[in-house]
């Protein structure tokens, strides 16, 4: 079963809340993280509980300046005439629940941070092979590329 896009859209979008190369984020205040919940149709829950959320879901796809912490949000489980349902109260527990279904599904090791230090952009690995390493092969790879060529020239 593939994973439902919108799960992909929602997680990604909030891991990318914080964005390195052009130096803003989303969570920096109360305004924009609940405009950014808005824009989703959620709402927004704790400003505080979002950062942290964020932190620890970028550690655990692989961001090396994350940091690792314990993470605990209330969902439940609703059974509506389509079936049971992942559901939260707020945004973080929004994009908590569509990470658990793409764990689910077999799909978490395709959520991959960019390795470019001024990058470090949250992408979905759509490859055959699950091989993608650069959110963007034109952008980041190519820049990565021409880097290894010069130092070994």
């Amino acid at each position: 079963m593939p994973v439902p896009p919108a799960d992909v859209s929602l997680v990604v979008d909030f891991l990318n809340t914080l964005d390195v190369e052009r130096d803003t984020d989303a969570l920096a205040d109360a305004l924009t993280w609940g405009r950014w919940a808005a824009d989703r149709g959620l709402e927004p829950g704790s400003l505080d509980g979002a950062r942290h959320a964020r932190e620890v879901l970028r550690h655990a796809v692989g961001d090396p300046v994350a940091t690792e912490s314990p993470l605990s949000v209330p969902a439940r489980i609703e059974l509506t005439g389509t079936g049971p349902a992942l559901v939260s109260p707020d945004a973080v527990g929004a994009v908590l629940a569509a990470a658990t279904r793409i764990a689910v599904l077999g799909d978490w090791e395709r959520l991959k941070i960019c390795p470019a230090d001024d990058c470090r952009w949250a992408f979905f690995d759509r490859s055959r092979n699950r091989s993608r390493t650069w959110c963007s092969m034109r952008v980041c790879g190519n820049r990565e590329k021409a880097r290894a060529w010069r130092e070994r020239q």
